[in-house]
């Protein structure tokens, strides 16, 4: 498949790799897959990719190895992701906690943000047990505070930043793709 994609509306093409990076329930998966498909890439998702390859689901290793075991097995799987080409990556929501995580993505693609309140995040997710990080008693103020640690790391990655808000899938990829296009005429 070509490196060059091109919408056939609008003739800037998206090069390479698209890496979506956000908190959990911004949509990454769900935008990836639609972005993906319609741009002709491979879609991955680095916690898919870590379930896949261990066996088990994340809660499991957060559970037997704690969140920094976690995070060693998402910089492995990171590393080996971004080595990929033509591709659409979901990453875990906390990947940018670490630098080298960070340069990796900047390095080998463009870096998308999606970007959304912790009250549409928890609308999102609050029915989601697959989410170890918001088995609190008050999973909206731990929404708060991973976005008020998190949001300024994103936004440091991010060549791109998207309002996720309650758009559909569709439109948000669409709208994405419209800002993808935006950002490689400026290139």
């Amino acid at each position: 498949m070509s490196e060059l994609l091109v919408n056939p509306v609008d003739e800037t093409p998206i090069l390479g790799n698209i890496y979506l990076v956000g908190l959990m329930g911004a949509g990454k998966t769900s935008v990836g897959r639609y972005l993906a498909k319609h741009l002709g890439k491979t879609f991955y998702d680095c916690d898919h990719e870590i379930e896949r390859r261990t066996g088990v689901k994340i809660p499991v290793i957060f559970e037997i190895e704690g969140e920094a075991g976690f995070r060693a097995r998402e910089s492995s799987v990171l590393g080996e992701l971004t080595g990929l080409q033509n591709i659409v990556l979901a990453t875990g929501g906390g990947a940018v906690i670490n630098d080298a995580n960070r340069r990796l993505l900047s390095d080998n693609g463009t870096v998308v943000y999606l970007r959304a309140s912790p009250a549409d995040l928890w609308q999102r997710t609050r029915n989601d047990r697959n989410r170890p990080l918001l088995q609190t008693a008050d999973p909206l103020a731990k929404l708060e505070e991973l976005f008020a640690a998190r949001d300024p790391l994103y936004r440091e990655v991010a060549a791109v930043i998207e309002d996720t808000g309650s758009q559909s899938v569709r439109s948000l990829a669409q709208r994405l793709e419209q800002r993808l296009q935006e950002h490689f005429r400026g290139c």
